[in-house]
């Protein structure tokens, strides 16, 4: 038992410092995202958009998922519930009072994936755990208003390591992200064939220019393909190793972040090479830190002091009005909530385990249905199925017809010209943003047919709103679909009318 204890210590302790800096990127990266989500506030979240509130608890509503943003279909309520999402991430990033920021963050968070899961990817997934856990870590000790409070302290009495049941939980969860997904690949396009990079490749929709360059060279890719699946699937195990520990978290984190870097260079992915980046952060070891510390922090390295007594001077002064809640005794004595708060996070962490490996082949038992509600209450249902376990290969480009009083067809996609059937020269502009190319990625499923029609008019009123002069009475929203064939074949794009809505303009 005690050398489990040793190993456990040796594998998952983690530096405060790099928790702290992963804070605060996450915190970033949840104030980009509700940046670009905010673009959209009518379109989807509201009941003028392409998911009203009824067809969302018709269609796809889980009775055990809340959303506040589904309590009303007014984009201006969607506004004040981005508004607020927005002063918590700022609270989290600067570090003000850290864990309750953390809490609403989260909160909100999937509040608001909630309110339209028909937009969501992997990004968001690993985003709201990497919340969840970070519930658990101290990661406001250091670089925070937090750790201004504290009583001055020098720096030999600082400790940067910290181990815990949420460290270990974060570890893990960087690990089984990438062991699932490689898993969850089992089709020889993968493993053996090699094909899977060219087939992402020929994808117009997600078609980057890092992609193009390297597109034309099949062997490259073939090795390019088996490097990533390998990657991903044995690259995690060097966490676990107790030995040379650092050297391989280094290797870790240096391996991913290039292998990200490349993907956003190849692939449209949006914020979903950032959040994986943010992940392994957290795991640089104490001697990069160190470095980190004195060569590029040096004004900051030292928690309690520093360029954070200046920053933060301001905010320390006492306000006009404060609000002090104290209790004579405390609820439950301090080991106890820490026991509690432990062993929480080990069933936790347990039950993602149990639930990434039941989505497998693997000849294990599954988690059963029944026990799902608790990973859908506080989402830790995950799904790592990244081009698993083949990729998609429907690719094509829309053509939004508008048809107006006069007869003239016209391509909303290509701001009001004639329709042209041809190829645009880059299918991916046709997407305002990530978000939207996956909206449009699901609007192909039969399965999602329901979609289509509040897609069809919104777009239709949209476009009678702003073009009052040209307005159209009917809409084609139109796909012209390209499947990828093997060894760079050209297929013939087949014209597929995925949904028609027609009305009389307002005379």
């Amino acid at each position: 038992m005690k050398y489990l204890e040793l190993y456990f210590r040796k594998v998952f302790t983690v530096d405060l410092r790099a928790l702290g800096i992963m804070r605060i990127w996450l915190a970033g990266i949840v104030l980009t995202d509700l940046a670009i989500r905010a673009t959209d506030l009518e379109a989807h979240y509201s009941n003028m958009g392409v998911l009203p509130l009824h067809v969302l608890h018709q269609h796809v509503w889980l009775p055990y998922l809340f959303s506040f943003h589904a309590m009303s279909g007014l984009w201006q309520f969607q506004a004040v519930l981005f508004a607020l999402a927005a002063v918590f991430a700022v609270c989290l990033l600067l570090g003000y009072k850290t864990r309750l920021s953390t809490i609403l963050t989260w909160l909100l968070l999937l509040s608001l994936q909630n309110r339209n899961p028909l937009i969501g990817q992997g990004g968001d997934d690993l985003l709201r755990m990497l919340l969840f856990w970070g519930i658990f870590l101290p990661w406001g000790r250091f670089y925070s208003y937090d750790a201004t409070r504290k009583p001055p302290l020098s720096d030999t009495s600082v400790s940067t390591s910290y181990f815990s049941a949420a460290t270990v939980a974060y570890i893990v969860q960087v690990g089984i992200v990438y062991v699932s997904t490689a898993l969850l690949k089992d089709s020889p396009e993968w493993h053996t064939d090699g094909t899977a990079l060219y087939y992402a490749l020929s994808l117009d929709q997600i078609l980057m220019p890092g992609g193009r360059l390297i597109y034309p060279y099949p062997e490259l890719l073939r090795v390019l393909t088996l490097g990533a699946y390998y990657t991903e699937l044995l690259l995690p195990f060097l966490l676990l190793i107790p030995f040379y520990n650092n050297f391989f978290r280094v290797v870790v984190v240096v391996v991913l972040v290039g292998f990200h870097i490349g993907i956003s260079l190849t692939l449209f992915v949006g914020l979903f090479y950032l959040i994986n980046i943010a992940s392994v952060v957290g795991l640089l070891p104490r001697p990069v830190m160190d470095w980190i510390d004195r060569r590029l922090l040096s004004s900051f390295r030292r928690p309690y002091t520093g360029q954070f007594q200046h920053i933060f001077k301001r905010l320390r002064q006492p306000s006009l009005l404060s609000v002090r809640v104290s209790l004579n005794r405390p609820l439950a004595p301090r080991h106890l909530l820490s026991q509690l708060r432990n062993g929480f996070v080990a069933v936790a962490l347990l039950y993602c385990v149990w639930w990434n490996l039941s989505g497998t082949h693997l000849p294990l038992y599954k988690l059963p249905d029944s026990s799902r509600w608790f990973g859908y209450i506080l989402r830790l249902d995950q799904h790592w199925g990244m081009f698993a376990p083949i990729v998609f290969r429907d690719d094509g480009w829309y053509v939004l017809e508008g048809h107006t009083a006069s007869g003239k067809s016209i391509d909303l996609n290509q701001q009001g010209k004639k329709v042209d059937e041809a190829k645009p020269a880059s299918v991916m502009a046709l997407f305002k943003n990530d978000r939207w190319r996956k909206y449009s990625e699901n609007y192909l499923f039969v399965s999602n047919a329901y979609m289509r029609p509040y897609y069809c008019n919104y777009l239709m009123r949209r476009w009678n709103e702003n073009h009052p002069d040209q307005p159209i009475t009917q809409l084609e929203v139109v796909y012209m679909k390209e499947p990828t064939l093997p060894d760079y074949q050209v297929p013939t794009p087949t014209r597929e009318v995925l949904c028609i809505c027609a009305n009389e303009p307002e005379k």
